[in-house]
């Protein structure tokens, strides 16, 4: 039998993507499953998005993920969205159905993943307080609430974009959530089962910044998440380990939806341990 030399082709759109790591780990576990597919990184700017979708069918790749500033605009390019990426109003990945670009949002899911599987908590009936209103935001309370939290406070600087995303979740699931402005330093509550950091504070190369919050005042055994995965050990996490508080670091997300992702795309299930120590690795050297 002739040897195949084309790979299957997926990857990112993006500006800036030169520093993303999710190809690292992407084709860790495709090496580890032994499956001729590559990862690339492709600087889209916001004017060429359409031409790129279109180079996307054209040259028969995959999927797809999308990062900033791309994850709302992309809508208009697919054919349909999966009901959480509707409800959520983001896509950051794309898949194929038949032919058919399918928007997705696997950021909640994977978050979801990680609080499950690496934190070892079942979401259903905690109480929930996130910090911001941005995109990883949105697809962390729309899981968070799907997967039965009973009371979702989003904790955001700016009013309006607090107040919208509450809005919008509310219109979604029907659940239990509000919102609190942020202003000066946020004491966390007594009645808090899961804190998490849902903006970009501490992402490198900021890595001294810390949310203005009080952690005096957590209960024992409140579970502290943070999505930022550069560095894994933010100031946040080493506070709340300080305080004898579980924690949750960025990079389970960055794998659990990279797996998601993958699981889609090849139908098979990936080696999520192959996946981990690539990416790992990779922010270590970075």
């Amino acid at each position: 039998m002739p040897a195949n030399y084309q790979a299957e082709l997926v990857g990112v759109f993006g500006q800036p993507v030169a520093e993303n790591p999710t190809g690292v780990m992407q084709e860790a576990g495709f090496a580890a499953a032994g499956l001729n597919w590559r990862y690339l990184n492709f600087e889209v700017s916001a004017e060429k998005l359409g031409a790129a979708m279109q180079a996307m069918e054209a040259l028969g790749m995959r999927g797809i993920n999308l990062t900033i500033p791309h994850k709302v605009a992309v809508i208009e390019h697919l054919d349909d969205l999966s009901p959480e990426a509707r409800a959520i109003g983001a896509v950051n990945t794309v898949r194929l159905d038949n032919g058919r670009k399918i928007g997705e949002n696997t950021d909640g899911k994977g978050f979801l993943r990680g609080v499950r599987a690496d934190a070892g908590m079942d979401p259903d009936g905690k109480r929930v307080v996130l910090l911001g209103a941005g995109g990883a935001a949105r697809a962390i309370g729309t899981e968070l609430v799907l997967a039965g939290a009973s009371d979702l406070l989003v904790v955001n600087r700016s009013a309006k974009r607090g107040e919208t995303m509450v809005s919008d979740l509310l219109a979604a699931t029907g659940g239990r959530v509000r919102f609190k402005q942020w202003e000066g330093t946020y004491p966390v509550p007594e009645t808090c089962d899961l804190f998490v950091n849902a903006t970009s504070i501490g992402l490198y190369p900021d890595v001294d910044a810390m949310p203005a919050v009080d952690l005096s005042g957590a209960p024992d055994g409140m579970l502290v998440a943070d999505v930022v995965f550069n560095p894994p050990e933010t100031r946040l996490l080493a506070a709340a380990r300080k305080r004898g508080l579980p924690t949750l670091d960025g990079l389970s997300m960055l794998v659990y939806q990279g797996v998601i992702a993958f699981e889609m795309w090849t139908g098979q299930s990936p080696d999520e341990a192959a996946m981990k120590s690539a990416l790992r690795a990779a922010l270590a050297e970075g």
